[in-house]
């Protein structure tokens, strides 16, 4: 095994943590590959797309977008969230062609917002509703791959949403799947889940990832089940496009039509797949970082910088929008990747098998990759999350669970938008309860209340503060002391000050300590680059 050598000039020491890296970050790469494939031709069979366009914005996806990435587990592609959208987009606009100039107008728009840097609305997201989301995608996970398992469900989009673009939703799907299952799609599943779960126990057999192993079985069950009375149909496979040479896959390409740039249509697509792609990118971006096992923190205003210039490259050459996509990239983590290679990779493998492996690519079938995204699903929505938020308190638990079913039964922005107006609840009542401290004193008859401020007195805080003044006794002295106060809202202010004027009338005496008749907001002066040279 190489050792590191402190003596190492810095290009070797990039070297070597390359090739240490690689060693995960290959298999890695042919894991989501192989998880990536059928999703990228299924979302883009639900898009009303022709097929090479789900293909060539995985590709994109995987080497333009990482490449320039900041983040290093993310994968992104064509996402199932856009479906709809998309659909709606190639009707309303007309042709492909002018939906083509929408999608390179809206990787425009997401430069335009990582360069003004919009990227940071994903700090807003609270970790409550983020981990409730990677629940949430791995219930999903769960929920929509069984069919795939059983070998009913054809449509391998990787939608999200509960209601389904067949009309059924994800119960009536897996109920119906349970009714006529194919056996030979369920013994290579159940044999698949089983060797995901077994062979990592085996330190010396785990050499050979998994996943791989998964669908070399997968392959062989297919070759075998062909000479019984249970064969896998080919709807049960994986559908790749048959390219014949060079000249045929170049003549795949569709270039968007500019002369709609005066259409005002286009530029409403355009801004409606910049802002979901965008909202869903950081969600994804976010929820990653949940899941690194470095812990590392992606640049959000870059990864948006990054998206844009995938969907303008995309849009030029005939492909769908895209977004940092959850499930390849969890798919991405649990396979062990550590870096963007393998996201990278990922991309070459799907331009490769595209080119020249369609033939053994379509004898996969979907059930041995429907049995790595279950596991993967239940590794996300794993029992102990849950005990690990109940044990942080409701104020983390409630938003946690109500963002899970709210994604579950809904999608994804939908869920985390509900999970947020829960967070935002629990907010406003801490908030509320804690604007000040508060000592009760007896001279006599007399009572007397020394009111202390706290640090920072918001507009939330005025309805508490509101009603501890008015519920005052008559006849007492009223201290009210902002000695700690370093920022009080103007409109906590006003209702001070009014108190003070007008509490004479209950025979009130209020005594003001240390409030000033105005505050500017607080500066944070941090010296950033001072702090980095000193480490």
């Amino acid at each position: 095994m190489q050792k590191f050598n402190p003596a190492f000039s810095g290009s070797d020491v990039k070297k070597y943590i390359l090739k240490k890296n690689l060693k995960k970050d290959l298999p890695a790469s042919i894991v989501v590959f192989l998880v990536a494939l059928p999703l990228c031709l299924g979302i883009a069979l639900a898009s009303g797309a022709p097929l090479f366009a789900g293909l060539i914005t995985g590709i994109i996806g995987g080497v333009v977008v990482a490449s320039f990435s900041g983040s290093q587990l993310s994968v992104s592609g064509p996402a199932a969230g856009l479906t709809v959208i998309v659909l709606g987009a190639i009707t309303s606009l007309g042709s492909y062609q002018t939906f083509l100039l929408a999608v390179v107008l809206a990787g425009v728009f997401q430069m335009i917002l990582g360069l003004v840097k919009a990227g940071t609305i994903g700090n807003y997201f609270p970790s409550s509703v983020i981990e409730g989301m990677l629940a949430a995608i791995g219930l999903i996970l769960i929920l929509k791959q069984l069919p795939h398992a059983l070998g009913v469900d054809t449509d391998f989009s990787g939608d999200e949403g509960f209601f389904q673009q067949d009309h059924e939703n994800t119960f009536s799907a897996i109920t119906a799947a349970l009714s006529h299952f194919s056996l030979a799609a369920v013994v290579i599943s159940l044999l698949s889940i089983a060797i995901l779960i077994v062979w990592p126990k085996f330190p010396k057999l785990a050499v050979v990832p998994a996943p791989l192993l998964v669908v070399a079985l997968g392959v062989l069950g297919t070759i075998l089940f062909a000479g019984t009375d249970h064969p896998l149909r080919a709807d049960q496979m994986v559908k790749i496009p048959v390219v014949s040479g060079f000249g045929e896959f170049l003549g795949l390409f569709t270039m968007p039509d500019f002369s709609q740039l005066a259409n005002k249509n286009v530029y409403i697509t355009a801004a409606t797949i910049a802002v979901v792609a965008s909202l869903e990118t950081l969600l994804s971006i976010e929820a990653v970082d949940k899941i690194d096992p470095i812990k590392r923190v992606s640049p959000t205003n870059r990864e948006l910088i990054a998206q844009g210039l995938g969907n303008v490259a995309s849009g030029m050459v005939g492909g769908l929008p895209m977004t940092s996509v959850i499930v390849r990239s969890s798919a991405n983590v649990n396979a062990g990747a550590r870096t963007k290679m393998s996201a990278i990779f990922h991309g070459v493998w799907l331009l490769l098998s595209l080119l020249f492996i369609p033939g053994l690519i379509n004898m996969i079938p979907l059930s041995c990759l429907a049995a790595i995204l279950l596991v993967t699903g239940y590794k996300l929505t794993r029992i102990s999350l849950f005990k690990h938020m109940y044990h942080k308190g409701w104020d983390q638990f409630v938003p946690f669970v109500v963002t899970v079913l709210a994604v579950l039964f809904t999608d994804l922005l939908k869920g985390v938008a509900v999970g947020m107006l829960v967070s935002i609840f629990y907010l406003l009542r801490t908030n509320m309860r804690n604007p000040f401290f508060y000592r009760i004193s007896n001279d006599g008859d007399k009572k007397h209340i020394r009111i202390k401020l706290a640090e920072e007195v918001s507009f939330l805080n005025k309805a508490a503060i509101q009603v501890v003044l008015t519920n005052i006794p008559k006849e007492t002295d009223v201290i009210i002391d902002g000695s700690n106060a370093r920022y009080i809202d103007p409109d906590v202010l006003e209702t001070i000050y009014n108190y003070k004027h007008n509490a004479y009338t209950k025979g009130i005496i209020v005594t003001l300590e240390n409030i000033q008749k105005h505050y500017t907001v607080p500066k944070l002066n941090i010296k950033v680059e001072e702090d980095i040279n000193k480490l």
